[in-house]
């Protein structure tokens, strides 16, 4: 008597695509169709357990009992059927040991010409009493960036602020150091930032283009939306200079695409009509949404029935997304861009994001935070650049608290290694506990992520190039 046979339930999830039975393989982010004999052995296997004898004897009508074999042992091979065998461990370390730390990002000025309403930077300030980052920590951090991980071939800086192009001498300075720098060590180095877009000049944007800085705008949409709440420290709406600006860059910016962010607060869900002015209107690259449902101003958080419209207005983007990419044709819809990339990759996310893990974020004063979003909270920091550098210990079990995924939900979750709990910061502002899973989230995510499967099942099916052509270049950016 063979041992008995089950589905491994946690590691698999169907998605119904027309005709096809999609097959996500939950542990390795990869998917299949699976043909009709797969589908055959896990529809038996959905009954009462049953042994390899059994099963075939169950299939011979249809099917030859080698053929059945076969497939048995494949579905076997990737743990989405098991005869009672010890499970490979999903995540095989439960700590980490150590990072690999290669973006650093520079908080170069704590103040901000605008005075947006639903703002989550804790220490926002006015720009008369913004503190400016010093070269000397600006360099420290670079050398921190070397020192803690010396291996890396590409290491990015980021800009942020406030507003960063209030501080463009630090800029400036930076971009100079880093250049000669990174050169003499044989690497390579990219700048970032992102800006309120008011500051700019043609001179400035010359120079940004160069130095092929990456670069996002922050935008809300059309004049309703913007000037809702990106407002002056006066008060007065900002959408004409930043529009005005805005057509200045991206008629004169050509080393890279760029992008705009939009910050979608309560009363604004409807994504398509924000996309299509940004994208269509104002021709930017990409626009990425992100929704705020925990910032410290509980009036700005979008209500849960708000949270639903979001995600089926995405959903409506979406399609639109996909029509335009079985025509070949990129619409920028970056959120659902980002997912497509995901699945053809076969991302497989211990950690949510690479915050601790392959980035961390400088203060003026060289404190060392988990990420942009957590400067000036009340979070511990991990280390000093002018003060020995990363705390690794204090750091490593930080994010090993989000490997353990006991008692929580994640570890049977079908989406558990495309979110991974999702955000620190939305956990820490919701919860209070950035180790804590967003679980306001979870099922519009878990709808969110078999529509992209479904999206990218109908894109490979109908036009393949597309993910050549738009997704994949994306590695060489």
């Amino acid at each position: 008597m063979g041992a008995i046979l089950n589905l491994v339930e946690r590691n698999l999830h169907e998605v119904q695509v027309d005709a096809d039975r999609m097959l996500f393989h939950i542990p390795s982010s990869s998917l299949f169709a699976s043909d009709a004999l797969t589908g055959s052995i896990i529809d038996a296997l959905r009954g009462p357990g049953c042994t390899p004898e059994d099963l075939i004897q169950q299939l011979a009508g249809a099917y030859d009992s080698t053929d059945v074999s076969d497939t048995l042992r494949e579905l076997m091979a990737l743990e989405l059927v098991s005869d009672g065998s010890l499970l490979t461990p999903e995540i095989g370390v439960k700590r980490v040991e150590r990072t690999a730390i290669n973006t650093v990002v520079l908080n170069v000025n704590t103040g901000c010409n605008l005075s947006c309403t639903y703002c989550y930077k804790e220490d926002l300030d006015k720009p008369s009493a913004g503190k400016k980052m010093g070269l000397d920590t600006a360099i420290a951090s670079v050398e921190m960036l070397l020192q803690e991980s010396p291996d890396e071939e590409r290491y990015t800086v980021v800009f942020f602020g406030g507003e960063p192009l209030s501080n463009r001498p630090l800029i400036e300075a930076m971009v100079d150091y880093c250049e000669q720098r990174f050169a003499a060590a044989g690497k390579f180095v990219e700048f970032v930032m992102t800006t309120n877009a008011t500051l700019l000049t043609e001179e400035i944007i010359d120079y940004l283009n160069a130095h092929r800085f990456g670069l996002s705008v922050s935008i809300d949409g059309p004049k309703t939306v913007h000037d809702r709440n990106r407002i002056t420290v006066g008060g007065q709406g900002t959408y004409d200079v930043v529009r005005r600006k805005a057509q200045m860059l991206l008629s004169r910016y050509h080393s890279r695409p760029v992008g705009a962010r939009v910050t979608l607060t309560t009363g604004v869900t409807d994504v398509e009509t924000i996309w299509d002015h940004l994208f269509n209107e104002l021709g930017f690259a990409e626009v990425g949404f992100a929704p705020v449902t925990s910032g410290d101003i509980s009036s700005f958080n979008l209500s849960s029935e708000e949270l639903i419209e979001v995600f089926a207005s995405m959903k409506r983007l979406g399609r639109r997304y996909l029509d335009a990419a079985l025509e070949h044709r990129n619409i920028g819809f970056s959120n659902l861009h980002q997912l497509i990339t995901d699945i053809h990759e076969g991302h497989k996310k211990a950690l949510p994001c690479g915050a601790g893990l392959k980035m961390l974020a400088v203060d003026h004063k060289g404190e060392l935070n988990l990420c942009h979003r957590f400067t000036g909270s009340s979070l511990p920091t991990f280390g000093n650049v002018h003060d020995g550098g990363v705390k690794q210990v204090e750091l490593n079990d930080f994010l090993s608290q989000r490997l353990d995924r006991t008692h929580t939900g994640c570890d049977s979750c079908r989406i558990r290694n495309l979110c991974s709990g999702g955000c620190y910061h939305e956990s820490y502002a919701r919860y209070g506990d950035p180790a804590h899973p967003t679980y306001h989230y979870c099922e519009l995510m878990r709808d969110w992520v078999d529509f992209g499967i479904e999206v990218y099942s109908r894109i490979m099916a109908h036009n393949p190039a597309f993910i050549s052509t738009y997704i994949t270049p994306r590695k060489a950016h």
